[in-house]
């Protein structure tokens, strides 16, 4: 059975164009190439032991002493407590690369020992896709060529010991003569040897590179590391050659461990990007921003103007959602699948997410290009006639209904477009097309969508049910911050859809059409903060943030959602969107009245 170890010992590598997966034993158990959507070469997390591994580390059973990143980088280090002696592991995946003859992906591993020689073992087993093919090896002087067709993989290593595929190489490390090895990705191009001790080189360089960018990050950002963390992250998941964030970059890990509610994250949502954006441009990251709306623009040309729900790095339809024979899944959560359905969604709220992205762009001093306004103008159109119709909602259910977060989110598109109309060309026509459809949208919510009783808006028209989705309510302005209406809609929420402590679900477990039950909701805690925060409650968001940053995991990483009961992860992982909402919930604190001091 796979997962036999909890999702949140893993690690993250990455260099803006895919990512891995690494275990505090050092197995490197997922990475999909050429690119985050790409086939998986290691994908024992969720595959099994046929789906390969790449494991550096001791052995024989070692107690892990130390695991952390080096401070403001994506360079990690796992220390192991061997006998005697101390064996160290320093890794990453160098992400510049431009300009230079470098192979695409290039990751840097070396063990390094302290106080007396260790053993170690080197377990190098690629295996390339849903079949789990192994490769045709080639030797050639001191690499390890791997090919299937158009994909090579050389592994290179010094000093020189051979790895023979799927078989555990012995290696001893002796104080003062570290092992490196480097293993370099090549897709329809040719295999770009780099020697191990310029690959360390590139590797220090590239550290530099992320201090530098880390060290732009507002100093005055309460828990400044844990933003840190989580934007490098979220930049770590944004596919440099396009400015696209993906969701994640796994597949299949479980909502519901031995269940079916698996689904593929290695996509665009333009709705969660949009909220990356905003956290962005709020730490004055604009050339994020600027490249994700430039991605959009490109992307969404062919169904303009329509927006679909999510899209491929590359701005290409999403394939069509299939699950994986013979693949045992996380937890013997099955079905593993590859693509993902909810891209042929009506997804009303995903329009107002991207418009406020742009209205913040804007807000911040940058004008929107002329066809970038003409996009946004199209979204806006497409709202002012769509928004009476049911959709999926943030939260993709099966079965469209009148969902209240998506009818206010559609509000918010039209409110923030007409801003941006301030200062952009717009026909009277079309302005007074808008103005309509933001008034009545609003007048149908208020009548339709709130429930005086419970004195809260409700997840959507006739439902007794809430969404904690509604937690963006004090951002938005269709009712004054402080009105009874949002401070009483952040209470309910709060109360019923508690999962303990500060954990929310975000909606009544087993309300959704689909079997089994899932773990409380990462990002509507942070939602959550950022409401307080906003209604003038510092104090208690404060005190919220401080108990939510204890469920990350010991990297300072979040997946999707935890089990209430025991902490554990559940869930794609590391979720953008949760690193999004720290992001977002730690500025709001930043901004909060200062009447309510709170600490920090």
């Amino acid at each position: 059975m796979t997962g036999e170890r909890p999702i949140s010992d893993y690690g993250l590598l990455g260099d803006t164009r895919t990512a891995a997966l690494v275990a505090s034993d050092g197995a490197m158990d997922w990475l999909c190439v050429p690119r985050f959507d790409g086939d998986p070469l290691f994908g024992r997390l969720v595959g099994g032991p046929d789906a390969g591994t790449f494991r550096v580390g001791p052995a024989r059973p070692a107690t892990v002493v130390e695991r952390r990143y080096r401070q403001h980088t994506a360079t990690l280090e796992t220390t192991w407590a061997v006998g005697g002696g101390r064996l160290r592991l320093t890794e990453a995946m160098v992400a510049e690369v431009t300009g230079r003859l470098l192979p695409t992906t290039l990751i840097v591993r070396r063990l390094e020992a302290e106080r007396a020689p260790v053993d170690a073992v080197v377990e190098f087993d690629p295996r390339l896709g849903v079949r789990h093919r192994r490769p045709r090896v080639q030797h050639r002087r001191h690499s390890l060529v791997c090919e299937w067709g158009a994909l090579a993989v050389a592994l290179d290593g010094t000093p020189a010991f051979g790895i023979e595929p799927g078989r555990p190489t012995p290696v001893t490390v002796r104080p003062g003569h570290p092992v490196t090895l480097v293993l370099a990705v090549a897709y329809r191009e040719p295999v770009i040897h780099v020697e191990p001790t310029a690959a360390w080189d590139l590797l220090v360089e590239d550290e530099a590179r992320w201090r530098t960018w880390t060290g732009e990050i507002d100093e005055r950002v309460p828990f400044r590391e844990h933003v840190v963390r989580s934007l490098l992250t979220m930049r770590l998941l944004t596919y440099s050659p396009s400015g696209a964030p993906v969701a994640a970059p796994t597949t299949s890990l479980p909502e519901d461990p031995g269940g079916d509610r698996n689904w593929d994250y290695r996509y665009v949502w333009p709705r969660d990007a949009s909220i990356g954006v905003s956290a962005f441009l709020s730490v004055g990251k604009a050339d994020e921003a600027q490249g994700f709306l430039a991605w959009l623009l490109h992307a969404s040309r062919l169904q303009r103007p329509r927006l679909p729900a999510l899209l491929t790095v590359h701005g290409r339809h999403v394939p069509a959602e299939r699950a994986l024979p013979g693949w045992p899944g996380y937890l013997d959560s099955r079905p593993v699948r590859m693509g993902n359905a909810a891209a042929g969604q009506h997804q009303l709220d995903g329009y107002g997410w991207v418009i406020d992205a742009a209205w913040a762009f804007a807000q911040s001093g940058h004008r929107l290009y002329a066809e970038t306004w003409r996009a946004v103008r199209g979204f806006a159109d497409v709202v002012a006639r769509w928004w009476p119709k049911p959709d999926a909602g943030i939260w993709e259910v099966r079965e469209p209904a009148q969902h209240v977060h998506s009818k206010l989110m559609g509000w918010l598109a039209l409110d923030r477009a007409l801003a941006i109309a301030d200062t952009h060309p717009l026909p009277g026509r079309q302005r007074r097309r808008w103005q309509r459809s933001r008034d009545a949208i609003a007048a149908e919510v208020r009548a339709r969508g709130f429930d005086p009783a419970a004195a809260s808006y409700l997840r959507s028209y006739g439902s007794p049910d809430l969404d904690a989705a509604l937690l963006v309510l004090p951002l938005l302005g269709i009712d004054p911050t402080g009105s009874p209406r949002v401070r009483g809609t952040i209470d309910a929420i709060r109360d019923r859809l508690s999962a303990g402590g500060p954990l929310l679900y975000r909606y009544p477990p087993g309300r959704d059409g689909l079997p089994g039950v899932e773990g409380a909701f990462l990002p509507c805690s942070f939602w959550l903060v950022q409401a307080l925060a906003r209604t003038g409650r510092r104090r208690e968001a404060v005190e919220l943030f401080q108990a939510m940053v204890e469920y990350a995991s010991p990297l300072g990483l979040y997946a999707e959602e935890v089990d209430p009961a025991t902490g554990a992860h559940l869930g794609n992982y590391p979720q953008t969107l949760t690193h999004a909402a720290l992001v977002q919930a730690a500025l709001a604190i930043r901004d909060a009245p200062v009447g309510d001091p709170g600490s920090v």
